[in-house]
């Protein structure tokens, strides 16, 4: 029997969901897998030198990303004896958690709940949301 993966849609400040992942992983001797998605939307009408230095700039963020946001939460995980991945990309959070959920075969997906009341939650909805309505596997909302 293959081992379970549970895919951790991690904001870099939502430390429970680590922490609940990791219990249960633990538990059941599961892999954990964190995601973190920095958003991105594409801007048509830049310049080539404008492109190029967006290009550098995302390829530095990302590389911050891993080392402070995402290395803690795996370094997190190992300590407690949990297997685990990571993967940190660019582009929407919600599309994102779910193509890396199905390429891993992940079993469950876990996140943090928003707790923002902004405009953009009530027009948009938040992480949690879109991922508990889209969805391919179970959604745990760790508060």
């Amino acid at each position: 029997m293959a081992k379970e993966t549970f895919i951790v849609a991690y904001g870099g400040d939502d430390g429970a969901v680590v922490d609940f992942a990791a219990q249960r992983a633990k538990r059941l001797g599961a892999r954990v897998f964190i995601v973190h998605v920095l958003e991105w939307s594409p801007y048509s009408f830049l310049t080539p030198q404008e492109l190029e230095e967006r290009h550098r700039r995302r390829k530095e963020e990302l590389s911050r990303a891993e080392k402070a946001v995402v290395g803690p939460a795996v370094a997190t995980l190992e300590a407690a004896g949990v297997e685990v991945a990571s993967e940190v990309r660019y582009g929407s959070v919600v599309d994102l958690v779910i193509e890396i959920a199905l390429r891993e075969k992940a079993s469950m997906i876990f996140c943090g709940r928003t707790a923002g009341s902004g405009v953009s939650v009530r027009m948009f909805g938040s992480v949690s949301l879109g991922l508990a309505q889209s969805a391919p596997v179970p959604t745990v909302i760790v508060p």
